[in-house]
């Protein structure tokens, strides 16, 4: 038998919805955490609806919520409350991205938490942070995007455009992961359990601390200058003879001299005062950028790529999504497993977690349907059948 997940035995109770929390969860269940995912009776989690592309599920919730269990509660209820305080006396971890002040309003505050619980490690995730001048707005990841400036870094010099992916959800996801195996690790060693508090906007702000050195500092903020790096070159994509987009990247002198004398073969132009140190090939990137632009232009991608790695130049194909899916360090790694999700059969495919652990193999169980494991969560809480078919009558739970 394989041993234990590292999680085993930690219980997670999570008042979650759309991505910044669940993202957290999901990976402490992929680690062996029990996460109960409480949910309103009519619907569950809004994300299950964002759109119905796997499967009939959306792309969002599949991603973010197997292995987990879904309990439904309506927490207006005093019935609702209660059940949700047998829920968390037993458990280890408690986690929401509620509205502002909506927790408190529950009497799901850490604080009020902790005198209730004193071992329980509450996890607060929230937009601006629970206290300041904007404690109270609403946070969403474009209008993170926004705050930060990190959408004035985006794009080209005409148009600003927003990130790909949902980058401030993801980085208050990954901290919020973190610091509750932190606070787990102190409660184990000193007893103390103590609170956890992110918010999207200090997440995001941690990420953009590079371009904020380089604004204070400088003195000018980073130009938006598309796919190339704003501060290092040549650092972006050329378009080889066939179309094909291929990115280089120059990190240092040593690079930049194999470079001119292998890949473009003017080894005079190491020395060209207009190149010779970074920050010069940054002053002069248009001239640069044209010089390697017209060397791009002789060659086919391939034949493009298989010279930069002779010279040692760090290179890549701007891949699709549809070329990302099928890439061989994920197939040939066997990254990707299959799950099941609710309302099909057919498996989809989940990506295992990036953070391999030896000997331990990461939980992939399905998705869960809004309020599946109601009935087993609330018998396992000592309700028995009356109980639970008058609580589902009430509306309590679904």
């Amino acid at each position: 038998m394989p041993p234990p997940l590292p999680l085993a035995g930690i219980t997670v109770v999570s008042l979650e919805q759309a991505v910044a929390a669940p993202f957290a969860t999901r990976q402490l269940a992929d680690l062996g955490a029990r996460v109960i995912k409480v949910e309103r009776p009519d619907g569950g989690d809004f994300a299950r609806r964002y759109d119905t592309t796997v499967r009939g599920q959306a792309s969002y919730f599949v991603w973010l919520n197997r292995s987990k269990e879904s309990l439904t509660l309506d927490l207006k209820s005093e019935r609702g409350r209660q059940i949700l305080e047998e829920l968390l006396a037993g458990a280890d971890v408690f986690v929401q991205n509620l509205a502002p002040g909506a927790a408190d309003r529950l009497g799901l505050g850490a604080e009020r938490l902790q005198e209730r619980h004193p071992r329980l490690i509450p996890c607060t995730v929230s937009g601006y942070g629970t206290d300041g001048p904007w404690a109270d707005r609403k946070a969403y990841d474009l209008l993170m995007q926004c705050q930060t400036g990190l959408l004035q870094l985006t794009g080209t010099e005409d148009e600003a455009v927003r990130v790909g992916i949902s980058v401030a959800d993801i980085a208050g996801g990954m901290y919020a992961y973190s610091g509750i195996l932190a606070a787990l690790f102190t409660r184990a060693t000193t007893g103390r359990a103590p609170t956890v508090e992110v918010s999207l906007f200090d997440a995001l702000a941690e990420w953009m601390s590079q371009p904020a050195y380089y604004t204070r500092y400088g003195g000018i903020q980073p130009p938006r200058v598309g796919a190339r790096h704003a501060t290092v070159a040549p650092y972006g994509p050329f378009t080889a003879s066939d179309g094909k987009d291929v990115l280089l990247s120059v990190q240092n002198e040593r690079e930049w001299a194999a470079l001119c004398g292998q890949f473009l073969g003017r080894p005079e132009l190491t020395d060209d005062p207009r190149f010779a140190t970074g920050s010069d090939r940054v002053a002069h990137r248009e001239a640069l950028d044209a010089l390697i632009s017209v060397r791009f232009c002789q060659l086919g991608s391939e034949e493009a790529m298989k010279l930069l790695d002779r010279a040692g130049i760090a290179n890549a194909g701007v891949n699709s999504v549809h070329e990302f899916l099928a890439h061989p360090v994920l197939t040939e790694r066997g990254r990707w497993q299959d799950i099941r999700v609710p309302g099909t059969s057919e498996p989809v495919q989940a990506l295992l977690p990036p953070a391999a652990l030896s000997g331990v193999v990461p939980r992939m169980d399905p998705v869960p349907e809004a309020g599946e494991h109601t009935g087993a969560i609330l018998a396992e809480l000592g309700h028995g059948p009356d109980d639970i078919a008058r609580l589902r009558a009430e509306g309590v739970c679904g």
